[in-house]
Order: C-alpha cells, then structure tokens, then sequence
C-alpha cells in the first residue's frame, strides 16, 4: 500500500532521489530513478535540453515528468519506492545513568533493525516497546550517507567487535552534542557524540561510498571523510536543479508536431521514406499534417544526434525574448505558453526603468540534475550551474531526468544600462563592492570552493531590489509570497533587469494578479525602496561585516529575515 503521497513539484526539490523523509511509522529514503515506476510523461524545453546534455557529456538527456499514481486499483504499480532509512533505531524506553562523578542522564538502548521484535524493542523484563529512527547519519560532501557505525566510535576503533548493549545518554535538553554521549553496556566506554564534529579528528573514518537510494549493496570509491549529519536538518538535501523559460521559436510548430509523435513512432526512422510509411498511422498522420516528408526528416534526424545544445546562456536568451516584445494591440489575445506585450513606460522612466513587459502566458521548466548535501549549488549569474559543488547522481545510470512545467505570468522590468553603469562606478558602490566580495571569498575559502564567482556589485543591488519589490507586491498582488519567483537578468553586454514570475504547478499560477502589478509598477517600486530605508534589526543589521569570522554570515550584506531575505521558493540563488 502507499505509505504517503507528495506533489510532482515536491519530488524534484524537497523528497528527490537520496532525501530523507519522515513518514508516520518511518524513516526513509526516495529511491532512485530506477526505482519510479509507472507511465511517465514527456516534458519537452530543447534549450534546457540542450544545456543539459552538453553539461552531463551526452549526445541528448531526454526530460520525464515524475510518474503519477493511478486510481485504478488494477492498474501497475506507479509511484516512487522508498528505503528503510537510518538502519538504527532508539528505544523509547527512558531510564537514568549516573556517572563515576555523579552526574545524571537520560539514557535509551540504541538498536539495529536486525534486533527488532515485530517492529519494537524487547526490554530487559520481556516487555515491548516503541522505537523511533536515531537522528544521527554520516555523509560526505559527495552525497554518500550511511548509518555511524557507532561501535566503532565509542570504541574508538573501527576494528572493534560488535557486542555489547549501547546506549545514548543525554543531559539537558539533548541538543548540546557536548551533552549527548554514546555508552557501550558491556565495555562501559563513553565518547561524546561532539567528537563527531571536531575537524581534523576524523571520529566517523573515511568515507564508505555508499548510495542506499541506489540500492542497498551499492558504492563507490570516495576519499572524503565522514561527517556527523542530522537527517532532519536542512543541510541534509539540497536538490540541484536548472530551468529555463519557454521562449517562442520559428521552428516550434514543426518541433512540437514532431515531439508529439517521436518517442512511440518516429525515433527509429532512418529517412523520408519511413517517415513517409510512418505517416500511415494515423496518430502520426494528424500530427504531421502540412509538414513535408523531408522537413520532417530533417527534424528527426536533428533529435536523434542531439543537436541542439544551445548556443547562448539560457538566461541570454531569454532576455533578448524579453527585450524584443512589441506594444500591446487592441487585437491581440493571449495565445500559446509565452505571450507578453511592453506597456507604455509613463513615470517608469523615473525610476531608471528603460522598459516594462507584461507577460501574459509563461511556461517555465525545471530539471533536476542531481543533489548535494551539506552545501547547495551555486548558479552563475546567468543561471548556469557551478561545477564547484560535486553532485550526487540521481540513478546509478542516469538515462533521463524528472522535470516539472509550471505555466503562470509575470512582470519584466529592465534598467536603463547607462543608469547601472553609472551608479556601479560611484565611489561608494565600489568600496562596498569589495566588502562584499572579501565576505565571499572567505565563505568560498571556508568551503574550499577554489572556482567560485562572484556574481558582482550590479547583482547583488538587483537581487536586493528584486527581494524588496516582491514583498511589496505581494501584499497586492493576491499570491502568497512563496508563491511568486524570481529572476535575476545581469548581461553587461546585453542589458540588466528583473523578473518576477508565479511559480507554481496549480492553478494559483495564472490570476493575474501580476500583470496587474506591472500596469502599476511605479508604485510598487517606491514602495519596495521605502521599505530598504530601515530594518527593525538595525543597527545590528546595517552595521554587520560581511567578512566577519564571528558571525560567519559572509554572503550577507546588510540583510536579514527582517528585511531582505525570503523564502527559498522565491530566492533563486
């Protein structure tokens, strides 16, 4: 029977393949992509694609939307299986430990699964009682998890026999880790569960490689070092993912017939002639109509030796769609998965804006490449994915990869070049500039991220703004915060702007709410200025170092969750 059910969305960035999930009775961990059975839907985007493919190596990386479970009960199995993960368990059988010198804990048997009676623990006295998963896992920064191998660290030696009762004492609270220590019954040693976390000791060992999303017997060579990992912290998954929006295309009517019709008919044929034979059927014949044999062809052929990696970042050339948008006509209606049209500018010029873009009909879509643990990805400013961080594979043969299509609208506003030129050179933005940039090299130095860029000063003063102009359309707008996204366009060549757009798979995604905002922007944008002024965290906020080692914010300026910062469904870096 399913054990719990979650949105398609949710599958790509919060419970992907290697997260771990607490369900009712258990712990778990999402299987891999083999391991998502069922009918699968084709997502097509070629640009994302194409990006994709030419990043893994590959001649093409087909996109699927994760399957979707059928309410027919005879229908086969769909859905995602799931691991049993962590492999211990602690009994909810609290009792008390004095030490030598007289101190006091809480302490409770840590148990392997293998020594569970019908799902609980058997007491000294015969008596069964309820377990729960330890929170305690070791990972590397390369995604590989297994359970602590917990004898060998109260033992302090990983050759250390396997016997004995261990226990987890705990004082105070339990969150001190100085205040949590691991107790073998039968050789009464104790070590703090603090040592886990000392750099340089290497308590845990050396990394095993193990993939458990994979498959239970599945590793790898690793050379990193274990470290201690809450599984339920928010470090333990960081889902890497890239997206691109749907921008219109001359050749789109001729690829989107052809799309519609390759996987189940078109992709092994080998000339016109056979798609002239295929043409016969008529699924093929309809979605065809009006395009010729050698046309066709030449499309085909074109999918099939992945061509079609883009020539420009994808962000590029969505800002060149963005920029290119003509004036609203009385006669046009809303057609396809884009459609904008550039409003008058009016007071917008006031405020440095050079253009303002009312996008109707977007199409976004987002791929998940992979994942890490510990630290998240780092994107480019023109959204590319860093290959500083290592990612984890997401199968242990990765032939394709989930996607998720969200359809909404948004607002576009661009800034007049020469105005950002100009304010980037001021002595002032530049003296900043560097605070922030020390502050980033130190948190780059920290996390030995030797290639890491950074984004710059006229960046960081969008994502800024962005930050602030969508908490204040949100409060008209009629979407929750979480529920509008941003994007942040930073070209030197090409020009600077930002966009703000629903990001969402339900039908939340297309009131038009945000369409309304941009006929009203000038307001929005004072706004969101008005609210920079001050923050109810000040001075401590306006007056924080970013390269401080002791509060060790370094990507932060002078933000805060009392001004700046957002939700990480909204923030896209």
């Amino acid at each position: 029977m399913s054990e719990s059910e979650i949105r398609q969305s949710q599958l790509l960035t919060t419970f992907g393949p290697g997260s771990l999930v607490d369900l009712p009775n258990d712990a778990v961990m999402i299987g891999g992509l083999e391991h998502w059975v069922g009918e699968k839907r084709r997502v097509n985007e070629e640009r994302l694609e194409g990006r994709i493919a030419e990043m893994m190596g590959v001649a093409q990386m087909p996109l699927y939307a994760p399957p979707v479970d059928s309410p027919d009960p005879t229908a086969p199995e769909t859905g995602v299986r799931a691991f049993l993960f962590p492999l211990w368990f602690l009994g909810q059988v609290q009792e008390n430990y004095r030490t030598k010198e007289g101190r006091e804990y809480r302490t409770r048997p840590l148990v392997r699964h293998d020594r569970l009676v019908q799902g609980g623990y058997l007491t000294a006295d015969r008596k069964q009682a309820k377990v729960v998963p330890v929170r305690f896992v070791q990972a590397c920064k390369n995604g590989h998890i297994s359970d602590v191998n917990w004898y060998a660290f109260v033992e302090r030696s990983f050759s250390a026999e396997r016997i004995g009762q261990l226990w987890l004492d705990e004082g105070g609270a339990g969150n001190d880790f100085a205040e949590i220590f691991v107790r073998n019954e039968r050789t009464e040693k104790r070590r703090p569960l603090a040592d886990a976390m000392v750099p340089g000791l290497n308590a845990l060992g050396k990394c095993n490689g193990r993939m458990p999303w994979v498959g239970e017997k599945i590793w790898e060579e690793c050379q990193e070092h274990s470290k201690l990992l809450n599984r339920t912290a928010t470090n333990a998954y960081f889902s890497q993912t890239l997206s691109a929006i749907a921008i219109p295309d001359a050749q789109k009517r001729l690829r989107d017939s052809v799309a519609a019709v390759f996987d189940d008919f078109l992709q092994y044929a080998e000339s016109a002639a056979d798609v002239a034979r295929e043409r016969k059927k008529a699924k093929v014949a309809a979605a065809l109509e009006g395009l010729a044999d050698d046309v066709v062809w030449a499309e085909v052929d074109r999918r099939k030796k992945g061509a079609f990696a883009p020539r420009k970042p994808l962000k590029v050339a969505e800002l060149e769609t963005l920029l290119s948008q003509a004036a609203a006509s009385g006669a046009d209606e809303p057609d396809g998965d884009f459609y904008a049209r550039t409003r008058t500018l009016g007071d917008a010029g006031k405020l440095k804006l050079d253009r303002v873009v009312l996008v109707h009909r977007l199409r976004e879509v987002n791929a998940q490449l992979g994942f890490t643990r510990f630290e998240a990805e780092l994107p480019d400013v023109n959204g590319e994915l860093s290959l500083g961080v290592t990612r984890a594979p997401l199968a242990r043969n990765v032939t394709w990869l989930p996607a998720i299509e969200n359809r909404g609208e948004g607002v576009f506003l661009s800034f007049a070049k020469k105005s950002i030129e100009e304010w980037a050179r001021l002595p002032g933005v530049v003296d900043r500039d560097l605070q922030l940039e020390k502050g980033f090299r130190a948190w780059a130095k920290r996390r030995k991220l030797e290639d890491a860029q950074y984004p710059g000063a006229t960046y960081m003063m969008l994502h800024s703004l962005s930050h602030l102009l969508l908490t204040s359309v949100a409060l008209d707008c009629g979407y929750a915060v979480s529920a509008i996204r941003e994007r942040i366009y930073a070209s030197a060549g090409l020009g600077y702007g930002i966009l703000l757009h629903t990001g969402t798979a339900g039908s939340e995604g297309t009131l038009g709410g945000l369409v309304d905002v941009g006929r009203r922007i000038e307001h929005h944008l004072r706004r969101a200025l008005e609210l920079g002024r001050l923050c109810s965290n000040d001075p401590v906020c306006s007056q924080h170092d970013p390269a401080s080692t002791l509060e060790e914010r370094y990507l932060h300026g002078a933000a805060c969750h009392g001004c700046l910062l957002i939700s990480e469904t909204s923030c896209e870096r």
